[in-house]
C-alpha cells in the first residue's frame, strides 16, 4: 500500500474533524440567536441533499446496486437513527451546555461503539491478555471522565469577556443563586442530552458498517440518508410547531449555519466518514474524533468566549486518555487476529502435498500397475 493510500483516510478525517467543529460552534451561535433546532435539522439535511444528488447521480449512476426494500429499510433506519435522533440530541446538548462540552463527548462514540458490540457478539474481551484489560480500563475511564463532565463543572479557567459582564450582571446575591441553580440545570440536561447522543450515534455506525457492504455507493447512500431524514425532521418540526414563523432564518449567522453545516457535514462531512468506515472501519474512523474538541475547544474560547472549568478539563482528559486505550487494545487484538490468520494459512500450505511432486508420483503408480513385458 503506497503512501497515498495510507494519507487519503487520514486527511479525509482531518477534514471532516475541521467542519464538524466549525458546524459546532456556528451550531451554538445560531441557536442563541432563536433557531430552532428541528427547524436547524430539517434545512440542513435539505440542503445537503441537494447538494449530493446530481453528485451522486453523474459518479455512481453505474456502480449503484439495484434498490431494493431491504435496502431502504437501511437507509430509512440509518437517517433516522444518524441524522434526526443523533444530531436533535447534539443540537439540543449543545444548546444547554458549550461547543466545547458537546465536542468532548462526541468521544464517547468509540466507546459506546465498544459496549454495544460485545453483547451483540460483534467484539471479544479476553480478561486475561493486556490487549482485554487495556479494553475496559479505558471503557472505564471514558465513562468515569463523562460522568464527571456531567456532574462537576468546577472553578473557571478563563476569564473572558462575556464572564466580566456575567460577574456584573449577578451582583445580587439572592439572583445569583437562582441564576446558578438554572445554570446547573441546563448543564447537567445537555450532558445527559449529549450521552444520550453518544449512544445514539454509536447505533449508527455500528449499522452503517452493515449499509456500506451491502449498499457500497457511498455518495447515494449519503444522499437518501440526508434526503430521509429531512423529511422525518420536517414532518416531526410540523407536528410540534404551529408557528410558520420558525422556518424562516434570520440573520446572516442562521444562514451561514444552514448552509454550512448542510453542505460542509451533512454532504461533505458524513461522505469521508462513511468512505472511511468502508475503506478502514468503524476503530479508525473513531480513532480521528478527539480531534473535534481541540479545534472547537480554540473556536469555543476565541470566538464565543465561553468559560472553560476545571471539570472540563479533567474529565475530558479521562475522556480522551480512556478512549486511546481503548483504540489500542482494538489494534492488539487486531494485530493478534492478523498473526494466527497467517500462521493458520502457512499451516495449511504445509500440510498439502507438494504439487510438484505429483505427476511424478503418478507416472510411477502407472508403471507399477502395467504388466512387465
Amino acid at each position: 500500500m503506497g503512501w497515498t493510500e495510507l494519507l487519503r483516510p487520514v486527511a479525509a478525517m482531518v477534514a471532516f474533524d475541521a467542519l464538524f467543529a466549525g458546524m459546532t460552534v456556528l451550531t451554538k451561535k445560531a441557536l442563541d440567536g432563536g433557531l430552532n433546532p428541528i427547524v436547524l435539522i430539517a434545512l440542513r439535511q435539505l440542503v445537503g441533499a441537494a447538494f449530493l444528488a446530481p453528485i451522486a447521480y453523474f459518479k455512481e449512476r453505474n456502480a449503484r446496486p439495484k434498490f431494493t426494500m431491504e435496502i431502504f429499510a437501511y437507509l430509512f433506519m440509518s437517517a433516522l437513527l444518524g441524522a434526526l435522533f443523533a444530531q436533535y440530541l447534539f443540537v439540543l446538548g449543545l444548546s444547554y451546555t458549550t461547543a466545547t462540552l458537546a465536542a468532548t463527548f462526541s468521544n464517547m462514540t468509540p466507546v459506546f461503539t465498544f459496549l454495544i458490540a460485545v453483547p451483540l457478539g460483534l467484539e471479544t474481551v479476553d480478561v486475561r491478555s493486556r490487549a482485554g484489560l487495556a479494553k475496559i480500563t479505558g471503557t472505564l475511564a471514558s465513562v468515569g471522565g463523562a460522568i464527571l463532565l456531567t456532574l462537576y463543572k468546577g472553578v473557571a479557567l478563563t476569564h473572558t469577556a462575556s464572564s466580566s459582564v456575567q460577574e456584573q450582571v449577578a451582583s445580587s446575591s439572592s439572583s445569583s443563586s437562582s441564576s446558578s441553580s438554572n445554570s446547573k440545570g441546563r448543564w447537567v440536561l445537555g450532558s445527559a442530552l449529549l450521552v444520550v447522543n453518544c449512544i445514539t450515534f454509536a447505533s449508527w455506525m455500528l449499522l452503517q458498517d452493515k449499509l456500506t457492504k451491502k449498499y457500497p455507493a457511498v455518495i447515494s447512500s449519503t444522499a437518501f440518508m440526508a434526503l430521509f431524514s429531512s423529511l422525518q425532521a420536517g414532518a416531526l418540526a410540523v407536528t410540534t410547531q404551529r408557528r410558520l414563523s420558525v422556518w424562516l432564518l434570520r440573520g446572516t449567522t442562521q444562514i451561514v449555519t444552514v448552509l454550512f453545516s448542510g453542505v460542509g457535514v451533512s454532504g461533505i462531512g458524513y461522505v469521508l466518514m462513511t468512505w472511511c468506515i468502508e475503506k478502514r472501519g468503524p476503530v479508525f474512523t473513531a480513532g480521528f474524533l478527539p480531534l473535534i474538541q481541540i479545534i472547537a475547544g480554540v473556536l469555543d474560547l476565541f470566538i464565543l468566549h465561553e468559560q472553560l472549568y476545571l471539570g472540563s478539563v479533567i474529565g475530558a482528559a479521562l475522556v480522551i486518555g480512556g478512549l486511546y486505550l481503548l483504540l489500542w487494545g482494538k489494534s492488539k487484538d487486531a494485530s493478534l487476529a492478523a498473526t494466527l490468520q497467517a500462521k493458520g494459512v502457512e499451516e495449511d500450505m504445509e500440510k498439502q502435498p507438494n504439487p510438484a511432486t505429483l505427476p511424478a508420483k503418478g507416472v510411477e503408480e502407472d508403471r507399477e500397475k502395467q504388466p512387465n513385458p
